[in-house]
Parts: structure tokens; sequence; C-alpha cells
């Protein structure tokens, strides 16, 4: 029902895949091979990035491609659609706008994580997430709440959904993330109902940020409440490829949690 997925970094490494950005075709073709069905890439700058060249390898392994995190140019440019500078703020917009054209042809989701900014102004988060939004209606926008460790901007799916609420954009929906739940939600099952058909993405870990199955959460309150609300999505493993890179590659084994 659901496809499961690895990241895979385009241009600059990222912790939560095994796969350096210059070997990114071999980490698609070792994704397929282990039985994955879909892949969320990791693209800093789109425009830097030949999607023909993607969309082609893509065919060869047989992956979908599902949806963009975009958080490394917060990482390593500073960006933040909430920030104070106007022309940092107008950058973040434009950047986002740029994954949204990237992703229109394959039908995958863009993903607002980090990039909203740590500590900035909600006001003009929500100004910029209309912006974006209004870019272009057909592509979706996952808006990620975070743990309170990391932003001080909406950590909660309550905060989430009131935000999204106040943009009123039909394309904003919430990228449920169980490692960010385990710390700011009661209880799992009730934050994915509430959240319901706005739910666009997921994204999987353990409570250690482990590969699901190396820490105690609740996998298969998670597949209920899933299956409760009919996803349809993607279920992308956001970990550290701990205990160990061959462990998260296996997608049996995370398939297993799900079943009990």
């Amino acid at each position: 029902m659901w496809s499961y997925g690895i990241i895979i970094p385009l241009q600059d490494p990222t912790p939560f895949s095994p796969f350096q950005p210059e070997r990114w075709r071999e980490g698609l073709s070792k994704v397929a091979r282990a039985g994955f069905t879909a892949v969320e890439l990791a693209i800093t700058d789109p425009t830097k990035v030949n999607r023909d060249e993607v969309a082609e390898a893509l065919r060869e392994v047989g992956l979908r491609f599902v949806s963009i995190t975009t958080g490394q140019a917060a990482g390593i440019e500073g960006l933040s659609l909430s920030s104070p500078d106007e022309s940092v703020r107008e950058r973040a917009v434009a950047r986002i706008k740029a994954h949204m054209e990237f992703a229109r042809p394959f039908g995958a989701v863009v993903i607002v994580g980090s990039l909203r900014g740590a500590d900035g102004d909600r006001r003009l988060l929500v100004e910029s997430l209309r912006e974006c939004a209004a870019h272009d209606p057909e592509v979706k926008l996952a808006f990620e709440p975070l743990n309170r460790y990391e932003t001080r901007l909406v950590n909660t799916v309550a905060e989430a959904l009131e935000l999204i609420e106040e943009v009123g954009a039909e394309n904003l929906g919430i990228l449920f993330d169980t490692f960010h739940a385990n710390i700011e939600e009661p209880r799992f099952g009730d934050s994915i109902r509430v959240v319901g058909k706005r739910l666009f993405h997921v994204h999987l870990a353990d409570s250690n940020r482990w590969v699901p199955g190396a820490g105690h959460l609740p996998f298969g309150e998670v597949l209920r409440a899933l299956e409760g609300i009919d996803y349809r999505g993607g279920l992308i493993l956001e970990c550290f490829p701990k205990p160990s890179p061959e462990r998260l590659l296996s997608p049996d084994a995370i398939r297993a949690l799900f079943r009990h």
C-alpha cells in the first residue's frame, strides 16, 4: 500500500543517508536492489541539478521519486522563510519555488522543515508560505513540525494545523516525523488521526533517530492510524544509518515492524 524509501543526496551530504552525493546514481541502484520502491532526494539548489538526468536514472532502476527535502538550503546557506532580513526571506521563497518546479513532473512533495527558520517571525512565515503555495497549486508542500530543540516555530501537529488554516492553501499539508513526534506529541495515533487528509508525507526514525526497531517507538500504533485515515503517500527513512547501513537497507525489517 505504501512506498518505502530512503534519502539520497544529490549535491551535499546528509547525516540521514549512507550515500555520498557524488555517487547518487550508485545509491539509487543500491536502494532499488535492496527492495525499496521510493526515494526522497536531498536537493540544496534544484537550479543546479539536471532534472532530465535524474528522471532517466530513476527510470533505469524503477524507483518512484516521492519527495524533496530542502533543509540543506537552511543549514548550508542560512535561508529562512521567516527571517526578518527581507533578502534572506526572498531567497528562501525563490528556492522553494525552484524546488516546486523541479518536483512537479514527478508528482513529488516538497518538504518545508528547517527552511522555515529556527527563530524567525511567524507572521512572515505565513506570508512566505502563502506565496510559495500560490506559485503552483498542483505541487504539494509538506510542512514538518520540528521538535522544540530545533526551532521555536511550530513544534506540534496542532500548531501546524493552525498555521495551515491561516495560510489558507489547499496544497499545504503536514509531514509527520516519528522522531519529532516522540518529543512533542502525546500519542502518535491521535496526532495522525487529527491531521487526516492533510497528511502529505511521513518520515520514519526511532526514538534515538536510529533505524526503526532500534528504539522504543510504537510503530504498530503508527500503522493503525495511517490505515485509519487511508494514507497513500510515502514512508521515508529519515534516520541515521545506525546501528549499521546494512540495517537501514533492509526494507523487510522495516515492514515487519508495521505488522505488529
